[in-house]
């Protein structure tokens, strides 16, 4: 996995938002990078940043009140944020495709299926090369069969509302798919499901990308589905990556106070009573902390942690934490 080559990668990446009283400085200098056919998990607590640096990574967020005012960010060797309008299309097209966490928002509620399916087929085609109705329709076709849809034909026909939400989330993987995308982002695609829905959306959605050999970016609270889909583990606190290892690592030895923590709080089949969580709650992103945005929370806390921001240092070749109870480490 090492010697792939690099895919993904993003540094020093801050996002601001110009709000009523300031600036909400969400994203605090991220560095993140994945290589061609990794299955990379990015986990923290709701709020931390996760989704607002991956639209950044396709060019969607807001802007205004969105801003980012410092960052670079390189997809297949190239930086998305200088990219023109043709190959930005180009990279949401055949590079990138992500599939949102409210499938009921993510798809139009005016528009039927296969309209949108349609667009999306369309829309990935290679530039100049327009698609007739007969081959959109039969890769439309192609897409929900994909997605184990029984009678796609009748689903083309249908609107969003008249689906369920297992379906409309199964939906929107086979529009995420049908581009044939290098790279998916998946954000929480299990959030608005239940339990048993939930698990087969996920074992659907592993099973499709390895057969497809699809890099993804798996976004989630669930430490049980990084654990058993994704190759390396990025840990998000408050706008900063906290943790970078590989997963079974990250499980065995968790060396941030905060990862420790998110993992204490998993629920385990042998009871035990209940977890005591993390004391305390996310920072406010107008006034953050001065210094290890955890500070105020952690229970090894340091004047340093304090005064500076640390730095990541490298425990081992598969294994770095931005924390300074590792300071005799290498810095990365």
């Amino acid at each position: 996995m090492s010697f792939a080559p690099l895919l993904l990668e993003i540094k020093n990446l801050h996002v601001h938002y110009a709000v009523y009283g300031g600036r909400l400085k969400v994203l605090d200098g991220v560095d993140f990078h994945m290589r061609t056919g990794e299955k990379v998990g990015l986990v923290g607590e709701t709020g931390c940043g996760k989704t607002t640096m991956m639209k950044a990574i396709l060019r969607v967020l807001p802007m205004p009140p969105a801003q980012i005012p410092q960052g670079e960010i390189y997809f297949n060797g190239r930086d998305i944020r200088k990219m023109s309008g043709n190959d930005l299309q180009r990279v949401r097209g055949r590079g990138i495709s992500m599939i949102f966490q409210d499938p009921t928002a993510a798809l139009n509620p005016v528009f039927s299926v296969g309209e949108q399916l349609g667009a999306v087929i369309q829309y990935s085609a290679e530039r100049g090369k327009a698609l007739s109705h007969q081959e959109i329709h039969q890769r439309a076709i192609a897409a929900l069969q994909e997605v184990a849809l029984a009678d796609p034909e009748r689903l083309l026909r249908s609107y969003p509302s008249q689906l369920s939400g297992g379906m409309r989330q199964r939906v929107c993987i086979g529009m995420a798919l049908a581009t044939h995308p290098q790279l998916l982002i998946a954000d929480e695609p299990g959030t608005s499901l239940d339990v048993t829905i939930q698990d087969q959306v996920l074992r659907l959605l592993r099973t499709l990308v390895a057969e497809k050999d699809t890099s993804v970016i798996l976004i989630t609270h669930s430490l049980g589905i990084v654990r058993e889909m994704t190759d390396r583990v990025y840990v998000m606190y408050a706008g900063d990556i906290v943790e970078v290892a590989v997963t079974p690592n990250l499980f065995a030895n968790p060396l941030h106070p905060y990862t420790q923590g998110l993992i204490s709080t998993v629920p385990r089949l042998t009871g035990g009573g209940i977890a005591s969580g993390i004391p305390g709650r996310i920072p406010n992103y107008l006034t953050p902390p001065t210094g290890c945005r955890f500070h105020p929370r952690c229970p090894h806390v340091m004047d340093i942690c304090r005064a500076e921001k640390p730095p990541a240092y490298r425990v081992d070749d598969d294994h770095e934490v931005a924390c300074f109870l590792y300071r005799t480490e290498n810095r990365v």
